[in-house]
């Protein structure tokens, strides 16, 4: 228990260091991703406004289920043609955290793919 603590904490100790530098706006707002044991969450934030333009996750009947790195490209891939549809074509990417890595890497080259740059 005493594990989990600690790594939940560091974790967000360093998501606070990222927010400082990641700030999401109208021209550019924020790609914010959290990754659970069995789920992906990602959403595209205007930090001024205070406004979820865009969300997608592998609850979604039509994505993959599992958190796998699958899924995550689905979500990634899913996410950006959403944004699109709102009419966002550049996001800063907060990785919340997470290592950019495995689910994380695979969400983020999918929304890539897509069309999203960051």
């Amino acid at each position: 228990m005493q594990r989990i603590l600690l790594k939940r904490r560091q974790r967000v100790r360093r998501k606070a260091g990222i927010r400082k530098h990641v700030q999401g706006t109208p021209l550019r707002p924020r790609l914010a991703v959290y990754r659970s044991l069995k789920h992906m969450y990602a959403q595209i934030i205007d930090d001024v406004a205070g406004k979820t333009l865009a969300a997608a996750n592998t609850r979604q009947a039509h994505v993959a289920k599992g958190g796998n790195k699958a899924a995550a490209a689905e979500v990634g891939k899913l996410l950006a043609e959403k944004a699109k549809q709102v009419g966002v074509a550049e996001v800063a990417f907060d990785r919340g955290g997470f290592r950019y890595h495995g689910r994380v890497k695979a969400l983020a080259d999918a929304a890539r793919a897509a069309g999203l740059k960051f």
